[in-house]
């Protein structure tokens, strides 16, 4: 799923939204201008054909447009969201655990955009399957989604409670 086809709205912590609007103010300038000088500089060595830090700059500098543009779409699309409420209901922001009832592995996540992720919790968007399956739903609730692999795995929601990061 590519994120520019994508106009959903993305729900992001301040903290994240913070650090992604950073990151964008980095790359429109120092980096920007980094990767310009490098350019410069190999096209100042010569033959450009047989100029491999021409073409890796160049590549790099079409990696940062793109990734420039992918964080103006999602600034652009982000809601920044309060905590939601500890009422046990998954939704954009809480932390869940769910135990996979057929193997009996549990496992704790974050719910909401993948550029939320922090200290090493994995993040499941609401249009992953397992989030489009849980979205709404209530702790203790058993639901079955589609895997990726075309497999139908069950699951139990053990917990949902608000992310405080």
């Amino acid at each position: 799923m590519t994120q520019s086809t994508d106009q959903a709205t993305i729900w992001l912590t301040q903290d994240a939204y913070d650090k992604l609007t950073a990151e964008l103010e980095d790359l429109k300038g120092p980096k920007r201008q980094e990767i310009i000088e490098k350019i410069s500089s190999a096209r100042d060595e010569g033959d450009l054909k047989e100029n491999g830090g021409y073409h890796a700059a160049k590549d790099e500098q079409g990696k940062q447009e793109a990734r420039i543009r992918q964080l103006e779409d999602m600034l652009r699309r982000a809601e920044v969201g309060e905590t939601p409420a500890d009422d046990g209901i998954v939704e954009p922001g809480m932390k869940v655990t769910v135990k996979f009832v057929d193997f009996g592995d549990e496992e704790i996540f974050l719910f909401g955009a993948r550029e939320m992720e922090e200290d090493g919790l994995t993040v499941y968007s609401p249009q992953s399957a397992l989030g489009a399956a849980i979205n709404g739903r209530k702790k203790g609730e058993t639901v079955t989604y589609e895997a990726p692999n075309g497999k139908d795995l069950k699951v139990e929601i053990v917990d949902a409670v608000p992310f405080t990061g």
